[in-house]
Parts: C-alpha cells; structure tokens; sequence
C-alpha cells in the first residue's frame, strides 16, 4: 500500500495534555474521601442527629473513592510517559504493582464501608448495638493504615530510586520522596491522619511536572517565534 493510501486512523497515540492535571485532581479527591471516611466513623456516636450527618458525610466519601481511583491511574500514566525508554522492567513492576496495590486496597475499604453505610441504612440500632461496626473499622483501617500505605510507600520509595538512576527529576525532589515515604510506612503507626501525606506529595509531583510542561511550551513558542 502507497503512504498516501493508508488509512488517516493509523497515528500514534500521545498522551493527553489535561492528563498532567490527574494528580492534582486525585489528591484533592483523596483527602477530601479520606477526611470524610475517619470522620464518618467514630468510636461512638452521641445521637441520632450525629449518626445520619455520618452517614452522609460516609456516603460523600464513597462518591469520591472511585474518581479519585481514575485520577490515580491516569497520574501513573503520566508518570510512565515520562520514562519512555528509559523505563526498566525491574522496576516498572515494582513501581506499577504497588500502585496498583494501592488503589486496589482503598476501594476495598471504601467497598466495606459502604457495606456499613448500608447496614445503618436498614438498621441503624443493629450497626451501633453490635460488633459489626468494630469490625468494619478494623478492616477499613487495617487495609487503609497497615497494608494501603505501606504500598504507597513502596510506590514512592521505587519512583525515588528510579528518578535518582535516570535524572528524570532533581536530586531535591527524589530525597523529599524518600523521606515521605519513610514518613508514610514509619509514621502511620502513631499517627493516622500520616494518610494524607501520599496524597500532598502526588499534589506535589504533578505541580513539578505541570510547572516544567509549561516552561517547555514557553521556550519552544520563544524558539518558534524567533
């Protein structure tokens, strides 16, 4: 077939310009989902007044869990993009598993706290009279606390290694990944709200990537233009 009989379909793809805004889009999801989901789910609950107000604020932060999933994969994407040829086998699983890991383990959290929000829907004296809300706050801590986070810090200890061996970001910026990290799988033992940490610092690679895409696209118009 002559080049200029091939079909005008066959074209490279290239990754989406708003993709770049994904993280910032999923760290704000994700805080505010995660605020909601502690607050939702206190040790106890004064009166009845309280106990719809977290059923709301629970069911708001069920709403937000999945967009802030697509958000993740689409930063993951971006983030592989930027690797290109550069990307190694070795540790693009370790950096594409725990992500994955990741997010699969909040959506498991959000699924079980959601199976809450529908036990108080049918019987709010059975969730707050028995043990099921024990154990619902067990799990959707020990997923989100113990196995979640430490996954976000594998993520980010093996994106740290990698930006260090290619020079894809500053120095700075991988040692601040490295020392976020050790906060994340360290810290969450003592203090939870440490959770919002993953979120603020994907807040702040996708500011750094945003920042550097704009300051190619104003050196490229200046070349172009002279």
């Amino acid at each position: 077939m002559e080049p200029s009989q091939r079909h005008i379909s066959y074209r490279p793809l290239r990754t989406p310009k708003a993709a770049a805004f994904a993280g910032l889009v999923f760290a704000v999801l994700q805080i505010a989902s995660y605020w909601l989901m502690q607050s939702s789910l206190p040790a106890e609950a004064l009166n009845e007044e309280e106990l719809v107000q977290f059923a709301l604020d629970l069911h708001l932060s069920l709403n937000l869990s999945p967009f802030a999933g697509i958000a993740f994969l689409w930063f993951l994407g971006v983030l592989r993009d930027r690797l290109g040829h550069l990307e190694d086998q070795f540790f693009s699983t370790l950096f594409f598993g725990s992500g994955v890991l990741y997010l699969a383990m909040t959506f498991v959290s959000a699924a079980i706290a959601g199976g809450l929000l529908t036990v108080f829907a049918v019987d709010p004296d059975l969730l707050f009279n028995s043990e099921i809300l024990i154990f619902g706050r067990a799990m959707i801590y020990k997923f989100n606390n113990v196995y979640a986070i430490r996954m976000a810090g594998m993520f980010m200890i093996v994106l740290g290694t990698i930006w260090v061996r290619t020079g894809l970001m500053p120095r700075l910026l991988a040692i601040v990944t490295y020392l976020t990290a050790l906060s994340l799988i360290i810290g969450i033992s003592f203090y939870p709200w440490t959770t919002l940490f993953f979120p603020g610092w994907v807040f702040l690679i996708s500011a750094y990537i945003l920042a550097l895409n704009y300051r190619y696209k104003q050196r490229d118009g200046v070349t172009l233009a002279g």
